[in-house]
């Protein structure tokens, strides 16, 4: 792995990237981990699976997952632990169904080299994926040398996507010896849950229509900026900068 080329002490700011629809889309492959495990762990083949494009963190979409399909609450409790186990086992059986089906977005490979280069951002994920899900569609793209994976958030952390943030701005703090806060912390993401995971979490929000939300939804929901894609690294490069120019937290 090429880690980014930032330097102990010289980050000035924290770039979380959401990564599905955000960077890569991978098909139905997560759904066929899930439709997979739901069989092995209940022992019969789920009916509904869970909405696609949401944001949702992994967790909570797998309880959605047994809730839909008629497991008690009781038995919820006793299978999730199990689900979370085995999903990421089913998904990774399915890695180079991910390479086949899968695709980076327009622009996503070239967005990230462009914010990896710059000496003072440090540039990580915050994903609803559970870690070992989020660490092999960045892998299987070749997306994992332009993040410093070790200090991002994950589902696996918390399933209260928000909380991920002061997760990846603790590590990340610890790791590059600097403090990041709102004033210089910038998650860019495609989704309704990546806009309210900023604004309820500390960070601003760059939001790319590449998802299933739409531009203006975006921006009613409380979007620092939106872009239609990742095809202007400059411009992207431009807005993190604008976003980050505070010294100080607020």
């Amino acid at each position: 792995m090429t880690t980014p080329v930032t330097s102990r002490g010289d980050a000035r700011a924290l770039v979380l990237w959401d990564i599905d629809r955000t960077l890569v889309y991978v098909g139905e492959v997560d759904r066929t981990a899930y439709r997979e495990a739901f069989a092995e762990v209940v022992g019969r083949p789920a009916e509904r699976l869970p909405a696609r494009g949401t944001g949702v963190t992994m967790p909570l979409a797998i309880r959605g997952l047994l809730e839909d399909n008629g497991v008690t609450e009781r038995e919820v409790d006793d299978l999730l632990p199990h689900m979370l186990e085995v999903v990421p086992l089913r998904f990774a059986a399915h890695a180079a169904d991910v390479r086949r089906l899968g695709s980076v977005l327009p622009g996503a490979m070239h967005a990230l080299m462009t914010v990896a280069a710059e000496p003072d951002l440090v540039s990580t994920v915050l994903t609803g994926n559970l870690e070992a899900n989020a660490l092999i569609k960045l892998r299987v793209f070749g997306m994992d040398r332009y993040v410093d994976a070790a200090v991002g958030g994950f589902s696996s952390d918390d399933a209260h996507r928000p909380a991920l943030v002061a997760v990846a701005q603790r590590r990340a703090g610890y790791t590059y010896d600097s403090t990041f806060h709102l004033g210089n912390t910038v998650i860019v993401g495609d989704s309704l849950e990546d806009v309210r995971t900023g604004l309820e979490g500390g960070a601003r929000v760059v939001a790319v229509a590449s998802g299933t939300t739409p531009a203006d939804q975006l921006a009613e929901a409380g979007a620092d900026v939106v872009l239609p894609d990742l095809t202007d690294a400059d411009r992207l490069l431009q807005e993190i900068r604008e976003l980050t120019d505070t010294a100080e937290p607020q």
